[in-house]
Parts: C-alpha cells; sequence; structure tokens
C-alpha cells in the first residue's frame, strides 16, 4: 500500500498533467483518480476542494521550479561565467525543443492566480526564484543593475516562451532575445 505521502503526489502529479493537456476546467476527481491511477475516494480524501488541488498543485511546483531554479542560479557563481554558459543557463530554462504539458501547465496555474487571489502567494514565490536566477545571470554577465533588470528579463523569458507556445518558435528565438538585454546599448552617432 503506499504512503500517503505518494498518493498525494501522484495526485498532484496527475493534477499538473491534466491542466498542461487540457486545461484546469478538465481537472475533474474522476479524471484525477484515472490519471494518478488512486481510488476517486483518494482523491477526496487527500483534497477536499479543487481550491486546494490547485494550491498544492502550484505549491508542488513552485517548489521544484524553485530548487530548480536555485541550483541554476548557484551555477552562476562561477567566475569565468560568460555569454556562452548565459545562453545555456537560459537554454535549459527554455526546456530546450518540446513543449509538453510540464510547460504549459504553469501558464494554466498562473492564469488561475491571476482569478484566484489565494493562488497568488504561490505564484509569487515561483516569480521570486525566477526573478534571483534572472539578477545573478545579468550580474554575473556584468550588466549594470541587475535587480532592476531581472524582471524586464523573466518577463521577456515568459513572454517569449509563451509566443513559442503559441507559434511553435524554436527555443532559439528565446535565448536570441534574452541575450539582447545582455548587450551595450549602441552610442549615439556624432
Amino acid at each position: 500500500m503506499p504512503a500517503a505521502s505518494d498518493t498525494r503526489q501522484s495526485i498532484v502529479d496527475a493534477v499538473l498533467r491534466i491542466i498542461g493537456q487540457d486545461g484546469i476546467a478538465a481537472v475533474t476527481n474522476r479524471r484525477i483518480a484515472r490519471e494518478a491511477g488512486v481510488s476517486l475516494g483518494s482523491v477526496t480524501y487527500h483534497f477536499a476542494t479543487q481550491h486546494e488541488l490547485l494550491r498544492e498543485s502550484l505549491l508542488r511546483f513552485v517548489a521544484e521550479e524553485t530548487r530548480h531554479f536555485t541550483e541554476l542560479a548557484d551555477s552562476c557563481a562561477d567566475e569565468c561565467f560568460d555569454i556562452g554558459q548565459a545562453a545555456d543557463v537560459v537554454a535549459r530554462v527554455a526546456g530546450g525543443d518540446a513543449f509538453d504539458s510540464r510547460h504549459i501547465a504553469p501558464f494554466e496555474l498562473y492564469v488561475q492566480a491571476g482569478r484566484d487571489e489565494r493562488l497568488r502567494a504561490a505564484a509569487a514565490e515561483c516569480f521570486t526564484a525566477y526573478d534571483l536566477l534572472a539578477t545573478r545571470v545579468l550580474s554575473r554577465l556584468g550588466v549594470p543593475d541587475p535587480e532592476r533588470l531581472a524582471g524586464a528579463a523573466v518577463a521577456l523569458v515568459f513572454g517569449q516562451q509563451l509566443r513559442r507556445l503559441a507559434t511553435g518558435a524554436p527555443a532559439e528565438d528565446l535565448v536570441d532575445a534574452l541575450l539582447v538585454l545582455t548587450r551595450p546599448a549602441p552610442s549615439p552617432a556624432p
């Protein structure tokens, strides 16, 4: 018999898959039970409301993203960090070539956080981790005032990822767009 924490994890993983595949409206207890391989009673035992399910899913996603982006940010502490390493970090953030349900689910959850203020604190935690990573990358590249630019860099990444999701644009477009921030502005013509 699986431990309660394993069952909860299976349920949350199923919720994230469902959201990524078909959106939040597709999250039903029956579908969750089927996707997670648990009984319907297990879903309602572990999560009394859909809000609780969505909040736990967002928090779980945030915890994974925060850990992942904190590790990436820590890897940016290398003294010889250069534009090539920055491009590699951006490519890892972009998630490679495939846009699967794991990449789509966060967009759905962030939009839901815009509708449900009870989810906003969890979403804010994730953006804090994104901002930390952006600040460290920009700082290591010698970009002036990296804390001020971090939010813009994160917004650019999200916007490019959303564009990529909607159009099928390659991940390289995201890397190129973000690296534009690191280039010094051209001097005005005399």
